[in-house]
Parts: structure tokens; C-alpha cells; sequence
């Protein structure tokens, strides 16, 4: 079986890459899908296809529910979701992913550094696993997908 994983959150970082790169070493079969993660292009996809729009809010509206097309099916296919806050921005839109997730009862992984962990515990509540690093979250999948932990399942292995 490939399991599915949708990485959302914060565009920022290489966290992704970092994830998708661990994830490939350890040979795990796993395919990942994210957001569209080209800031303008994610914002300016709704004007850019259905026409111009002369109110702000009516420009980010037309790309919001374009990108919830993307966001609403990827998370609905995946196996498990991974959300990423990062340190700098306002990520209203990975909360809604979290919540969203969490509704359709999917495996949410979260991720971010302790500084967020007052503003995000209701999401962290939710979560099966917080994380602060995509390592982690490599090792998570490592361990739900084949029961490797290492240390344990490697000394088990070598004793049969």
C-alpha cells in the first residue's frame, strides 16, 4: 500500500522537501501532495482564470475557494495530514487545514516550535502527534507505516 500524506502549512522553509527527501531514504511508500506553495500564484489564481475583480476582498475570495477545491479533495484523499506553523506568519489557513482534517477524523500531525504551543493547543489537542521537526515526522511515518523504531524493532529483527 502507498499512504498518502498532504503537507500543509507555512511555504516559507524547505520543511516539505525535508520530509519528502527522509521519507525517500528510508524507502518509505509514501506519496505526498501539498498546496499549491507559489504565494501569488495560490492568491491570484481565482483573477488570473475567472477575470479581474476591482475590491481586494472579492480578488481573494475567488482564489480562496479556488484553492479549497485543491485543499478540500487532497485532505479528504489523504491517509494522514501534516501541518506545519512556522515562526514568522499568521497561518489561518494551515488552522482551517487542522480543523478540517481533524472534522473528517484524519490522522493530523502537527508541527511547530514551542513558542506556539499556548496559541495552538485546541490544534494540538486534536493531533495524534506534535512535533517540532520534519525528522520527526519521518520517524513517525516510518513507525506507523513498516513498526520500525529504532533501537527496539532493529534489536528484535537481529535476534531472529
Amino acid at each position: 500500500m502507498t499512504w498518502t500524506v498532504y503537507l500543509s502549512g507555512e511555504i516559507h522553509t524547505d520543511w516539505r522537501e525535508q520530509i519528502e527527501q527522509g521519507a525517500a531514504n528510508a524507502g518509505l511508500p509514501v506519496a505526498f501532495t501539498a498546496p499549491v506553495t507559489h504565494h501569488a500564484a495560490s492568491d491570484d489564481c481565482g483573477v488570473a482564470i475567472l477575470g479581474a475583480e476591482d475590491d481586494k476582498f472579492w480578488h481573494d475570495h475567488k482564489g480562496a475557494q479556488m484553492n479549497a477545491i485543491r485543499t478540500r479533495t487532497l485532505i479528504e484523499k489523504a491517509d494522514v495530514v501534516v501541518v506545519r506553523f512556522g515562526e514568522k506568519y499568521k497561518q489561518w489557513n494551515a488552522a482551517f487545514d487542522a480543523g478540517y482534517a481533524s472534522a473528517l477524523g484524519k490522522p493530523l500531525v502537527v508541527m511547530h516550535q514551542d513558542e506556539h504551543a499556548h496559541a495552538l493547543k485546541e490544534i494540538d489537542a486534536a493531533a495524534l502527534a506534535v512535533t517540532k521537526t520534519p525528522q520527526q515526522v519521518v520517524a513517525i511515518l516510518d513507525y506507523v507505516i513498516n513498526g520500525h523504531l529504532p533501537g527496539y524493532t532493529d534489536r528484535a529483527q537481529a535476534a531472529q
